[in-house]
């Protein structure tokens, strides 16, 4: 069974995230998303590097997940205030925000939730991973969203991860 399903919440998630996406449970739409659901993560089992990882916390994985929610709202209603308003309304630019994760995942679920939430962009990852390149649409302090970025997303991620 592992064989076929390598990654079963991965398929389920896949399956669950195509029918919603979708709106339907048509028969048809079932079985293609079962379909692609069960192919998609095995065809892709020897390009993910490494083991998928444990999941430590689930519960503040939960928490980090409804606050990512919450922000990509908030954040969207700001964005489009600044970019319908006055054009000083915006000083964008870019910071550095230091890394205490040292698990590769975490740090690639750092940069996508970063960048998942508008009016900021994750651009580069360190080589060293010491730090991520983080584009902002609006920075008024940049040390309180360096702070913040650390608070709200890379503190939950490191103990989901840790």
């Amino acid at each position: 069974m592992r064989r076929l399903l390598p990654h079963p919440w991965l398929s389920a998630v896949l399956w669950l995230v195509w029918l919603a996406l979708h709106n339907t449970v048509a028969p048809g739409h079932v079985v293609l998303g079962g379909v692609l659901a069960t192919v998609i993560p095995w065809a892709t089992t020897n390009v993910v590097p490494g083991a998928w990882p444990a999941l430590h916390r689930p519960g503040v994985a939960a928490r980090l997940a409804l606050i990512v929610m919450a922000d990509i709202v908030t954040s969207s209603i700001d964005v489009a205030r600044r970019v319908l308003g006055p054009e000083a309304a915006i000083k964008s630019g870019f910071i550095k925000v230091p890394l205490a994760l040292t698990d590769d995942w975490a740090i690639t679920l750092l940069a996508g939730i970063i960048t998942m939430t508008p009016g900021t962009l994750t651009a580069d990852v360190a080589t060293d991973r010491s730090h991520l390149l983080v584009h902002a649409l609006h920075i008024d302090d940049a040390d309180a969203l360096v702070a913040s970025i650390k608070s709200r997303y890379e503190a939950p991620l490191q103990e989901i991860f840790g």
